[in-house]
């Protein structure tokens, strides 16, 4: 089957990024190419064309290769509620909350589930584009592996090995995560991508040799840095803050924060300083307070407090501040959160932040859809908006001014009495430049959002400079020696 697998030496060593970019360049080529990751572990996530929910990367990587994202390409996602516990998300539906032990004992299910989303990729597409997990020297993890070499070894598939030189330290993980695999794990990765790649490649070569040699396996390929490339993260938090515009937006940085892409055009617009807040410090004074999602709403609600950034919230507000909550953010400005079930931890029932009329009640059925409407804000005109919902909750608040009509004739969102404080279930709900002109000048921003780029054409045009960036860097006739067999390509 035509199937080739990326995998890397550490985590964010480039893997999402390079299977991006390869689905682009086999699309430029003419070939009906799909991505897949048999498993995730990431808090940031997507809607599929088909209602389900997988791994943010993947929709991104979908897009790329100009298909819509689909659950086969993410058929075992793990969402961490704690530090050993996570729900486990089976082709795009969580079957349940499972410990480390217990998701253990449960892997032959998710194998089954793996290798019947790839078959039926590896029928349906000309090439299908793998990314690995992590790294697979992680020894502790080699039993029952699904998401690296146990994956690519039952697959029968080319493993390229991809290692972050930005780190340093490239040569020797490169050749220390071959020293961990079996020989016949050795023998499937057919060469090398060297990433983040800054300087004279002249001063480079020397090393290439040695690594050539004394692993009997070639280097395909030295990407460049490329500056500025804002493609989203698969789960960290971004590392640049503000530009230091005079209205600033701060974004509480929760434990369990999730879809953290919202936030990403706020952070590219001109004129606004977005940061995110440090946790363990006082939250810096700002124009606008956004609470993002949360994958352990009752927990961040407790910790945020501990914080003492309850209180900052309060003390912003009586200064005539605004303030709004996505998702799991929505529903801690609420009057109350309960989890009867222990969906997200232990059952019970937290005291919202209060600023909200509405009570949020955590129901087993996970709701996700796409979905489009209008977004109504006092003083603003009607502004449309796209975007996803993930959550268990359910909300209510008979009393509450709903600002966002959907398509489908249902309504999201609740507007504070005093018009300061502002929550819906939308995520995406920045990425169309009439709604982010419109929630930005809400909040008091004076300045224009209107000139600011579609979030989807923005994705559409990095992915292209990435694109752009592995095909000058490829060597093509030492990448088909490799398993990127493109035989069949219609040029």
């Amino acid at each position: 089957m035509p199937t080739l697998m990326i995998q890397g030496c550490t985590s964010d060593a480039g893997k999402s990024t390079l299977v991006a970019a390869l689905g682009r360049l086999l699309k430029r080529r003419g070939l009906h190419v799909a991505p897949f990751k048999p498993q995730n572990m990431a808090l940031n996530s997507a809607v599929t064309a088909d209602g389900g929910e997988i791994g943010r990367a993947q929709a991104v990587q979908a897009v790329a290769c100009g298909i819509a994202a689909h659950t086969d390409h993410n058929p075992v996602l793990l969402k961490p509620s704690s530090d050993c516990r996570a729900q486990v998300i089976i082709q795009g539906r969580a079957i349940g909350n499972l410990d480390a032990v217990d998701y253990h004992a449960y892997k032959a299910s998710a194998r089954a589930a793996v290798f019947d989303s790839w078959q039926r990729l590896a029928a349906h597409y000309e090439w299908v584009v793998v990314e690995g997990a992590g790294s697979p020297a992680e020894i502790n993890l080699r039993a029952n592996d699904i998401a690296n070499m146990g994956f690519a070894e039952e697959a029968d598939c080319p493993v390229w090995l991809v290692a972050d030189i930005d780190r340093g330290g490239v040569f020797a993980h490169i050749v220390g995560t071959l020293a961990c695999l079996s020989a016949s794990e050795q023998a499937r990765v057919r060469g090398f991508i060297i990433n983040r790649f800054r300087g004279d490649l002249s001063l480079l070569q020397g090393g290439l040799d040695w690594l050539e040699a004394q692993t009997g396996k070639p280097v395909l390929a030295v990407l460049p840095y490329l500056h500025g490339l804002d493609i989203a993260a698969e789960d960290a938090v971004p590392r640049t803050q503000g530009q230091g515009g005079a209205f600033r937006v701060v974004i509480l940085t929760l434990p369990h924060i999730s879809n953290h892409t919202d936030f990403d055009p706020l952070r590219r617009q001109a004129g606004l300083d977005c940061v995110y807040a440090t946790p363990n410090q006082p939250l810096p004074l700002a124009e606008l307070y956004i609470l993002p999602g949360s994958k352990n709403t009752r927990a961040d609600l407790a910790w945020l407090r501990a914080q003492g950034w309850d209180a900052a919230i309060a003390r912003h507000l009586r200064y005539g501040g605004k303030v709004i909550g996505i998702c799991g953010g929505y529903q801690l400005l609420g009057q109350r959160v309960a989890d009867p079930l222990g969906l997200e931890g232990e059952p019970g029932t937290s005291a919202g932040l209060g600023y909200l009329p509405s009570t949020t009640t955590l129901a087993r059925d996970k709701q996700l859809r796409n979905v489009a409407g209008q977004l109504r804000l006092p003083g603003q005109p009607a502004a449309a908006v796209h975007g996803y919902e993930i959550h268990h909750g359910e909300t209510v608040g008979a009393d509450a001014a709903c600002p966002i009509a959907l398509a489908d004739g249902r309504q999201d969102g609740q507007l504070s009495a005093d018009d300061q404080v502002f929550g819906c279930y939308l995520h995406g709900l920045f990425d169309s430049p009439p709604a982010l002109q419109a929630l930005l000048a809400w909040a008091g921003w004076h300045g224009d959002a209107s000139a600011a780029t579609d979030a989807g054409q923005h994705l559409e045009a990095e992915i292209d400079r990435l694109a752009d960036a592995l095909d000058t860097a490829l060597d093509w006739d030492k990448a088909r020696a490799a398993g990127l067999d493109l035989a069949t390509e219609a040029v």
